[in-house]
């Protein structure tokens, strides 16, 4: 399980992060690995770490953590997708890009270019300088679609948008949390639902009986030892 942030004051920032940094991917048009590898960095890696690093650090904690606001949380969001788009991306994004949208987003407080560089460093630094991303629910759908597509009836029935589609409504949702510590489990409860839900439920997943035959499958891998 997950080590959240316990305090009353952090808490309710995690469902509106979420969908800060999924929308700030979308404004960046950036890849989908580049998105869900700053998902990973950032709420399974960063966020659950702030508590002990700025207990740790105390007085030399950066000003950025101290206090935590959520403009400073939006920040680290972006740097996050900047992050991942130098692992992950040919081209990375610049950060005059990333600044761009932070003046246009961030409404709380103004980041100058420094700051965007003196937080990249602060999340290193918080990550311990760990940035591996391959353990995400993208890269084992991924590898889920390719096994897929050389089976003919599976491969026919799978859509690859589709998975990414409602991989976003359930992070967007935050109902990602019960398999958030198993990315294969997420991304076979992905797959499942694209493979036995007709095409015409899958565009309309938020309707009621889309939500219960999604969470039924998310229950079903969530039990099963095969995908832990």
């Amino acid at each position: 399980m997950n080590m959240w942030m316990r305090s009353e004051q952090q808490r309710p920032l995690r469902l509106p992060l979420l969908q800060f940094l999924i929308q700030s991917a979308r404004d960046l048009k950036v890849v989908p690995i580049v998105k869900y590898a700053a998902l990973s960095l950032f709420f399974d890696r960063f966020y659950p770490s702030l508590s002990r690093f700025t207990q740790e650090g105390d007085a030399t904690a950066n000003w950025l953590l101290q206090p935590i606001r959520e403009s400073n949380l939006q920040l680290f969001a972006l740097i996050s997708i900047w992050v991942s788009s130098k692992i992950h991306d040919s081209r990375p994004l610049s950060v005059k890009s990333l600044k761009s949208l932070g003046d246009r987003t961030i409404t709380e407080q103004h980041f100058t270019t420094r700051d965007f560089v003196e937080a990249e460093v602060v999340l290193l630094q918080v990550l311990d300088f760990e940035i591996g991303t391959a353990n995400n629910a993208f890269v084992f759908l991924e590898e889920l679609y390719f096994q897929f597509k050389e089976v003919a009836k599976l491969g026919e029935v799978l859509n690859f948008e589709a998975c990414i589609d409602i991989m976003d409504l359930l992070y967007e949702r935050d109902e990602t949390s019960v398999l958030y510590s198993s990315p294969r489990s997420l991304a076979a409860s992905v797959a499942s639902y694209v493979i036995t839900v007709p095409k015409q439920r899958q565009e309309f997943p938020v309707l009621p009986w889309g939500k219960i035959l999604l969470v039924n499958i998310i229950n079903s891998f969530s039990s099963s030892q095969t995908w832990t």
